[in-house]
């Protein structure tokens, strides 16, 4: 009797996820995938010698400090990647001249906050209470969250007290809220960056778990970027025995009797399966793939309603100098403008380069790639859609700007860049689909932080949904999760024991 037999929209994280644990579990599984590569979001490409690296800060669980060091065993990133762990979550530079650095080392982040503002010691107590409380409990991720039972539900309690508290705790406050409540201008500003790089309703909780990844040596970036990363996942699949087909666009999936048997791609081909799994942008699957018929009011107020994540630019730079002198950090350097500048439709108060010198693979020696993530507004992008030549003028408009801004903190950068590109909301759009190019989904917020949404449709059977739509500003671990627990689920429905393998 032939294996169960899925088909996977979109060979991205949560795809490739799906496609890795569904193959481990004995069933047949082909993904489809409308670019030539994968990885969706998790990417990188290749001008004059350097690797423009994409949409990746860093790995929870890169080291075996996590739970989620597990999975990416499972899934074959570990040990096949080298993983270069950071010194740093960030830094800031402060306008009155003194430097924040948020070291990874909490004891060390304990004592340079005191000196800096000995004032706020009460306050730095608090904060790093929290991010101790995440380094030394780990996070429940072993089971799919919707297979609970109350038993289970209460040993999690027992056993994760502390860390639960923390997290009810952690994500009640806005970082923009806690920001104020430092006395030092130097601590208040730098915490009040974040609200910007994130989301303007950014939960504390964020700012302790990334510190507290960093402290266990699990917060590490995959050295050759994300696209590397990507391709190990893809590798791991098709070992297990599973198969990707590129360059094909899904544009319906088909339902018989409420159940989902296949899906039409754009050249017209059916193909079927007893099971298929969305791992594409959610609004498209829902509204396009499915035309609405499984929307009930619930999802369509979601959709309507909830804020997505902020669009970006990313700019990267190849410079001919490596940067030797500054320490590595998670989210880069925090640099505050002079005044603010126009960028992307959006007035941009502070630059946050990322100086790739801890990985000499995306540069030629001696050289570095640099990158800047800028945040965006989609509408303004898509205002010049059909407008070719404005397009290109704003894109080199913002290399030019970012260059002089640049040059001004590290001088010589203008004379030393020798590559240059420029990625906007809508070269993500084009790539992934994602809707308004929103490269996290879901904006990160008090409210939808932690909020699983339902990985199944009302009325439709032999579905599911897997990725970042589903796992509102998850990050990379909770969407490869969300790959992991669709297949659990759907082991859960055929009386099976899921089972995992190591790569």
């Amino acid at each position: 009797m032939p294996d169960p037999s899925i088909i996977v929209i979109g060979a991205g994280l949560a795809g490739l996820s799906a496609g890795c644990y569904g193959r481990m579990n004995g069933y047949s599984v082909r993904i489809i995938e409308q670019d030539t590569r994968p990885g969706g979001l998790v990417t990188a490409w290749e001008r004059k010698g350097y690797t423009i690296h994409g949409n990746m800060a860093f790995v929870a669980g890169s080291g075996p400090g996590l739970a989620y060091h597990r999975m990416w065993r499972d899934l074959g990133v570990v040990p096949k990647t080298r993983f270069i762990e950071y010194d740093h979550t960030a830094v800031f530079e402060g306008r009155d001249g003194r430097t924040l650095f948020l070291h990874n080392d909490l004891d060390k982040l304990e004592r340079h906050m005191k000196d800096l503002s000995p004032e706020d010691a009460g306050v730095i107590e608090d904060f790093l209470r929290g991010a101790r409380v995440f380094a030394r409990f780990d996070l429940p991720v072993e089971r799919a969250m919707e297979l609970l039972g109350p038993l289970a539900k209460l040993k999690l309690v027992a056993t994760k007290g502390p860390l639960l508290r923390a997290m009810t705790k952690g994500k009640k406050i806005a970082v923009r809220d806690f920001a104020r409540r430092f006395k030092s201008p130097l601590l208040r500003d730098a915490f009040l960056a974040f609200p910007a790089i994130f989301s303007e309703d950014v939960p504390l909780v964020v700012i302790q778990a990334f510190l507290a990844w960093g402290h266990l040596k699990s917060a590490g970036f995959p050295a050759g970027g994300a696209l590397e990363f990507s391709r190990s996942i893809a590798a791991r699949f098709e070992e297990l025995g599973g198969q990707i087909e590129y360059r094909e666009r899904v544009v319906k999936i088909l339902i018989r009797d409420g159940r989902a048997v296949g899906v039409r791609l754009a050249d017209g081909r059916e193909m079927f399966s007893d099971v298929v799994v969305s791992a594409a942008d959610g609004r498209r699957t829902i509204f396009d793939l499915l035309e609405g018929t499984y929307a009930d009011a619930g999802i369509r107020k979601r959709y309507r309603e909830t804020p997505v994540s902020t669009s970006v630019v990313i700019v990267g730079f190849g410079v001919a100098r490596s940067f030797p002198e500054l320490p590595w950090s998670t989210l880069g350097w925090i640099i505050p403008l002079e005044e603010p500048v126009a960028i992307g439709g959006k007035a941009a108060t502070f630059l946050r380069p990322m100086i790739y010198n801890f990985d000499p693979t995306l540069a030629p020696p001696g050289k570095t790639f640099v990158r800047l993530y800028l945040p965006s507004d989609f509408d303004y992008w898509d205002a010049l859609r059909d407008k070719p030549g404005e397009y290109k003028a704003e894109k080199e408009k913002i290399a030019a700007t970012t260059i002089t801004l640049l040059d001004k903190r590290y001088p010589g950068f203008a004379s030393q860049v020798e590559m240059w590109d420029v990625a906007t909301p809508l070269t993500f759009e084009r790539y992934t689909g994602n809707w308004k190019a929103a490269s996290m989904g879901w904006e990160g917020t008090r409210k939808t932080l932690f909020k699983t949404m339902s990985k199944t449709l009302p009325g439709l059977k032999n579905f599911f949904m897997a990725g970042q739509w589903v796992e509102p500003a998850g990050g990379l671990p909770m969407v490869a999760k969300s790959g992991r627990d669709v297949i659990q689920l759907l082991c859960k429905r055929d009386g099976k024991r899921f089972a995992v393998s190591v790569g």
